[in-house]
């Protein structure tokens, strides 16, 4: 059997698609590189893992870093494995999606980046690297994730009206979901929790607002 010093070692990266929620649209963050591979090209901010990190660490560097972010939920997603993924050479990337509330940060472009900015998800420019296929398999994993864990607090405020969550499902899902239907499921699940207040100022209607119940482990939600 060969010796381990005898193996090849490619390199491994993380890379991050960072989803944010705002107006009623839901938004990739896009670093656009000053470097080659694809300089001036618009990617996903990622970085390659250092020998005493873990990919964990990774990350929380690159947010912190390169968008000016910390603390946000964040989540393994899939392994990028094609062999000429990287035009450099043989690299890995252990893709990772996180969520946050845009209005919550002010982002700012790090060394390697002449801007960073938000794309609306259906109106992604070209990307770099297969950094469009990790973009496209995490809104999937997303759409199927809000409807079994309770992530959607990660993404709006920290009250919010039945309207506003109603419009988060249905950009996120971009389908159309009846109000009466989704109302009733949302309530039924024990998702959210009345804060006992209403909004004002909003042409003379007062919606009720709620807040998360963030000791909810699991949902199950299905619009049909």
């Amino acid at each position: 059997m060969p010796s381990f010093s005898s193996y090849k070692n490619p390199s491994l990266a993380a890379d991050l698609v960072v989803f944010g929620y705002q107006q009623g649209t839901l938004s990739i963050l896009l670093l656009n590189r000053n470097t080659e591979p694809f300089k001036d090209k618009w990617v996903l901010p990622g970085a390659f893992l250092l020998m005493e990190e873990r990919l964990h660490d990774t990350c929380a560097r690159v947010l912190k870093t390169k968008l000016g972010m910390d603390d946000l939920y964040l989540e393994q997603l899939f392994t990028y494995d094609a062999p000429d993924r990287d035009p450099r050479g043989r690299a890995i990337a252990v893709a990772h999606y996180a969520l946050v509330n845009p209005a919550k940060f002010a982002i700012t472009a790090g060394t390697m980046a002449n801007d960073v900015k938000w794309f609306n998800v259906k109106e992604l420019p070209a990307l770099g690297f297969d950094h469009d296929i990790i973009a496209a398999d995490a809104l999937k994993r997303l759409q199927h994730k809000i409807l079994h864990y309770p992530v959607g607090f990660e993404l709006l405020n920290d009250v919010f009206t039945m309207p506003e969550l109603h419009a988060l499902y249905e950009c996120i899902l971009d389908i159309s979901i009846d109000r009466r239907n989704f109302r009733r499921k949302i309530l039924d699940a024990g998702y959210i929790i009345s804060i006992g207040k209403k909004r004002e100022g909003l042409n003379n209607r007062h919606p009720d607002l709620y807040e998360f119940n963030k000791e909810l482990k699991s949902i199950h939600l299905s619009f049909g």
